[in-house]
């Protein structure tokens, strides 16, 4: 009879060490599945802060978008927003009917870009790439919009002042160029924003052609 019940008694704690056995292993790939998708969604948000220059996301204002977009007032051409976060820039520069393009370091915030962007229909007037702003040209677009840093401020004016043409408008926010002087200026405190037009810091000259009259023979 002790025998029996001795049995009994292995089986059951061998069914309970089994069970806990996978509730363990359950567990542990639920924790590690777990920290991987964290990592995979905080690591393109940490990973700016880590870099030589910081440029973290810090949405635009409403304010912001408004003041933007009042700079561009009267103006054409292709735009570019470097630093273009969640996109709203872009898109609200697309509902003006521009053809807009945002230059993003985090693929969350490019993939949730174009999203928006087919959300509010302005998806064929709009693009949006992960890419580093000191490995892109600029130099086709008209229309710059900055949201920097005082620490790449400096560079950043240099590269514009190099490959942009003389018809090109930028507009910072949040912080100036250190040695332009602005054109326009418009909002106050983290709403200002500023517009540099590039025929002021080049020497943009004018071909002038002289037609001279055909004389009879």
């Amino acid at each position: 009879m002790s025998e029996a019940v001795a049995k009994k008694s292995l089986e059951q704690d061998g069914e309970g060490g089994s069970r806990r056995s996978s509730w363990g292993l359950l567990v542990t790939a639920g924790v590690g599945g777990t920290l991987v998708a964290l990592y995979a969604v905080v690591t393109p948000f940490v990973t700016p802060a880590l870099r030589k220059v910081c440029l973290p996301f810090v949405p635009a204002t409403a304010t912001q978008v408004q003041n933007v977009l009042k700079m561009l007032e009267n103006r054409s051409g292709p735009l570019v927003d470097i630093g273009s976060g969640d996109g709203r820039i872009v898109i609200a520069a697309a509902k003006k009917g521009f053809k807009a393009v945002g230059y993003e370091l985090n693929p969350w915030l490019v993939w949730y870009s174009r999203y928006r962007a087919w959300r509010d229909g302005v998806h064929q007037n709009t693009r949006f790439y992960i890419s580093d702003l000191w490995k892109v040209s600029f130099s086709h677009y008209t229309n710059i919009v900055v949201f920097g840093v005082p620490q790449m401020m400096p560079q950043l004016e240099k590269k514009l002042e190099e490959e942009l043409e003389c018809n090109a408008r930028i507009i910072a926010c949040r912080f100036p160029f250190p040695c332009w002087i602005p054109d326009h200026t418009t909002g106050e405190g983290i709403d200002t924003v500023w517009a540099y037009d590039l025929k002021h810091y080049r020497r943009c000259e004018t071909k002038n052609l002289e037609i001279t009259p055909e004389r009879g023979s």
